[in-house]
């Protein structure tokens, strides 16, 4: 048999576990272990385990990972969060489509605070879409603005995504996270002027809040402030010294990760159920993604071995005559395919031992790719008929939101995302600009 052949039969074997349940890293990290064993022998399969176990323990930025999910879960758990919704509620409140437009600064925050998409579908479907719903904003659109917002988590960093993808791709975190703030800020931006279109051209989309609603003193509306300001604050406490030099990616995320301790004690909600949840949910996603980067490894060690990306770019360039553009054009639309039945880690964990030495063949900037990747991902997340957000939405959204809304509510969102991604495509300094200003390069 081939070696082109070897990899295909692991591609297949690969995607035929996952379809059957099983977990990615298990399903990902036997197909490699396995091959390797039956292409070089014992010493072989056994070898590229460890070695691969041994980069991961080695590989400092890994650090970042647990600190940025254990900040995100006491901000979430000790109800922080809740306080930015309360302030966007009372000050934006009086504007057509103003609770929908809060909602997405309520997820960018989110997303800074976090870097998973699920924390920020699961804050919006609990707290901000029950209050949506009573205000009489349209079920549809308020469906569409929280699985969009929610998809920002990937982005926006600490975007814990990146990180898997730093590791996989071996590119510096620091910058793939400084990629993402623009391009992030800029789809919240679009997201921002879609409602806010849509709700003056009908306005029965997104009524106003009567003033009587907005009504209290403004003491109360000045400590709401405040309160909602908080994470801002914390962010920017753990990404100033970043972003000026000060300190490294991974004392910024122990900062982050202490100073909001700090902010819930202050606050009295750090309570000992609390931080025993924030502790054990950060344990448990940090494990998880440790065994799928440790699986990713082994993986793309053996496609290196094979040759199989050689063979892939042959495959394009060559024999199908494809231009630089167009196979990534293809590559994104891949992305988008196996997005209606995989999750993102197990997507960039699949393709990113053949997409990410092509990609670095044809001449593209890695760290924009990334970029290029998660955009992607956010789109695929969010297109019928399993988009994994849209699985997330029912299992959360109340009784009156049916399937059918929740469908129904994504594609304008969806041509937002594309515009986006089009744009970032036609012009890469929209992510480059600032990795390359902070890093001077």
């Amino acid at each position: 048999m081939s070696y082109e052949m070897i990899a295909i039969f692991m591609f297949a074997t690969m995607m035929a576990m996952l379809l059957t349940g099983q977990r990615v890293f298990g399903a990902i990290g036997f197909v490699a272990v396995i091959a390797a064993l039956a292409l070089w022998g014992d010493r072989g399969g056994y070898d590229l385990a460890f070695s691969s176990a041994m980069k991961l323990m080695k590989w400092y930025p890994l650090l970042t990972l647990p600190m940025f999910i254990f900040m995100g879960y006491v901000l979430s758990e000790s109800k922080i969060a809740d306080d930015l919704y309360k302030m966007f509620h009372v000050w934006m409140g009086g504007l057509r489509g103003g609770l929908a437009i809060g909602t997405i600064g309520l997820m960018v925050l989110i997303s800074a605070m976090n870097g998973l998409s699920v924390a920020g579908m699961a804050i919006g479907a609990t707290i901000a879409l029950p209050e949506l719903l009573k205000r009489n904003y349209d079920k549809r659109m308020v469906t569409g603005v929280i699985q969009a917002g929610s998809s920002l988590g990937i982005l926006v960093p600490p975007s814990v995504v990146l990180v898997l993808y730093a590791m996989i791709a071996r590119q510096p975190v620091g910058q793939l996270w400084l990629a993402g703030i623009v391009p992030g800020l800029m789809m919240a931006a679009m997201f921002i002027a879609y409602i806010a279109i849509r709700c003056r051209i009908n306005p029965d989309l997104g009524p106003a809040l009567p003033p009587e609603d907005r009504a209290m003193p403004r003491a109360e509306k000045l400590r709401l402030l405040r309160a909602g300001l908080l994470p801002i604050g914390i962010f920017a406490a753990m990404m100033v010294p970043f972003v000026n030099g000060w300190t490294s990616l991974v004392e910024s995320s122990a900062i982050g990760a202490l100073t909001a301790f700090v902010a819930a004690v202050a606050k009295g909600r750090m309570t000992r159920e609390v931080f025993e949840v924030s502790v054990r949910q950060t344990l448990g996603i940090t494990c998880m993604f440790m065994w799928i980067i440790l699986a990713a490894l082994a993986f793309g060690a053996v496609f290196d071995g094979l040759g199989a990306v050689k063979a892939i770019e042959s495959l394009f360039t060559e024999k199908l005559g494809l231009d630089p553009w167009m196979i990534l054009i293809l590559m994104q639309l891949s992305f988008i395919l196996m997005g209606t039945f995989l999750d993102d880690t197990a997507m960039l964990v699949i393709v990113a031992p053949l997409y990410v030495p092509l990609v670095k063949a044809l001449g593209f900037d890695l760290i924009w790719y990334g970029v290029l990747y998660t955009i992607t991902t956010q789109i695929a997340y969010m297109t019928p008929p399993f988009g994994y957000n849209l699985f997330l939405m029912r299992a959360m959204a109340p009784p009156q939101i049916t399937l059918r809304d929740i469908y129904g509510s994504i594609l304008p969102f969806v041509m937002v995302m594309v515009l986006a991604l089009t744009l970032v495509m036609l012009m890469p300094e929209i992510a480059l600009w600032l990795p390359g200003y902070v890093y001077g390069n």
